[in-house]
């Protein structure tokens, strides 16, 4: 059992405080927001995160974890401290730091800093060893700055957490390897990997991989509007491919673009690093270019097909969010079509599982919030599906029919059959294949 101190308690210091916890530790998770810290104690979560509620919850009722306001209030005994606050883009798609600077300062000058330091928040590549400088210039007892970068996505978090692929750890100190070694050995009983490499490499890693995500994402929804173009069908050609075991199915469905919390934000941040290191980064500039028009591509086709304005038309949109489980807007394509059809004119009808309350924060009244996806149908001239959630992938043509002015179906995850769709006699746009009805 270690105590454990973790600064931040957004979705990576929740999830890694209160997993450690259920894996007997005793954990204090830290955080300058005093709100979050009052939903916390009156049991709740912030956020939706399938399965983190439940997990804090036991954990607090063990007094395996607590909440605290103050650093100095945490660390008392601690053997670790993981910062896991945020580093967001600024204008220029550079990392932002201050927290991660702010959160080390702090711990610098406690007088029972902790001997070890691991860094969980995206950072860019030399920022540990930035770190590591900084500690050095404290008098007393060495404290060792370790990379150890998350892999965690939005809505299986706890899952990823629990069940990891690989776990990285970037140091040269054996013995601080050792250390996160122990802490996670119940997490890899089914062998997979504790990767131990330089912190630079760690720092790369995480980086890379999301870029190599997002990039292929933005390569098939290039390839998708080509197919769409030259007469093929995307996921006939998404099929084709992802039998080749050198690729594989993964982030291969043509849709709306990503978002969310890390890919935008990393592609961007590592090709800042890139020009700043006088590197030439075309292909992740690409990477984002490319997404940000799919992000446009669906509503600018909707606009088309009612002659370029929507005034007087309204348009059903079934998803917010920026992908299903999860309650984040942040980079949704949702956001960018809404923005998009209000500005034609349209009067928007929305409806998401989890993300209404954030949509309704940032739209007021300038939106319609409907109790149901069918609700959201009442009077619509379209429906734009922007996330794939599970409750719109069987469509009710009756009751959609019933409902809408017309039969006019935007889909922007590829969920429905052209098809089925052309029986019915629907109005069908959607990503790499041809349009139905129009």
């Amino acid at each position: 059992m270690m105590k454990i101190v973790v600064i931040g308690s957004g979705y990576v210091g929740l999830v890694t405080g209160a997993c450690l916890a259920e894996a007997g530790n005793r954990v204090v998770c830290v955080d300058r927001d005093a709100s979050r810290l009052d939903v916390l104690a009156a049991g709740r979560v912030p956020f939706y995160e399938p399965g983190l509620g439940e997990l804090i919850e036991r954990n607090v009722r063990a007094r395996r974890l607590e909440f605290r306001g103050r650093v100095a209030d945490a660390l008392a005994g601690a053997d670790l401290v993981f910062l896991a606050v945020g580093t967001p883009p600024k204008p220029d798609g550079e990392a932002d730091l201050s927290q991660v600077m702010a959160a080390a300062e702090e711990l610098a000058a406690a007088s029972d800093a902790p001997p070890l330091v691991v860094v969980k928040s995206t950072v860019p590549v030399g920022t540990c060893t930035r770190l590591q400088k900084l500690f050095d210039r404290r008098p007393g007892r060495r404290t060792v700055v370790v990379s150890n970068p998350e892999f965690l996505r939005e809505g299986s978090a706890v899952n990823d957490f629990n069940y990891p692929d690989r776990i990285v750890i970037g140091t040269d100190d054996a013995a601080a390897a050792d250390v996160l070694r122990r802490l996670y050995a119940p997490f890899v009983r089914t062998l997979h990997p504790i990767l131990v490499m330089s912190r630079e490499s760690s720092e790369m890693t995480k980086y890379a991989a999301n870029c190599l995500l997002a990039a292929r994402v933005s390569l098939m929804n290039e390839i998708a509007n080509l197919c769409r173009a030259l007469g093929a069908d995307a996921m006939e050609v998404r099929t084709g491919l992802g039998f080749d075991p050198r690729i594989g199915f993964p982030h291969l469905f043509p849709g709306v673009g990503y978002g969310g919390s890390c890919f935008p934000k990393d592609v961007q941040a590592l090709a800042h690093l890139g020009r700043a290191a006088g590197v030439r980064v075309d292909l992740l500039q690409a990477t984002h270019e490319v997404n940000e028009r799919q992000k446009r591509q669906l509503a600018e086709r909707l606009i088309a097909y009612f002659g370029g304005s929507l005034q007087g038309r309204t348009v059903a949109v079934w998803g917010l969010t920026f992908k299903p489980r999860t309650d984040d807007i942040r980079e949704s394509p949702a956001l960018t079509m809404i923005d998009l059809l209000l500005a034609a004119g349209a009067t928007l009808r929305v409806y998401d599982p989890m993300g209404m309350d954030r949509v309704r924060d940032l739209y007021g009244t300038r939106l319609v919030y409907a109790p149901s996806n069918l609700d959201a149908l009442d009077g619509a001239d379209a429906v734009v599906v922007a996330t794939e959630w599970q409750e719109f992938r069987t469509l009710d043509i009756e009751a959609m029919r019933q409902r809408m002015k017309r039969l006019v179906i935007c889909d922007g995850r590829n969920l429905y059959s052209p098809e089925d769709l052309r029986k019915a006699g629907a109005v069908h746009l959607s990503i790499g294949r041809a349009d139905v009805g129009t």
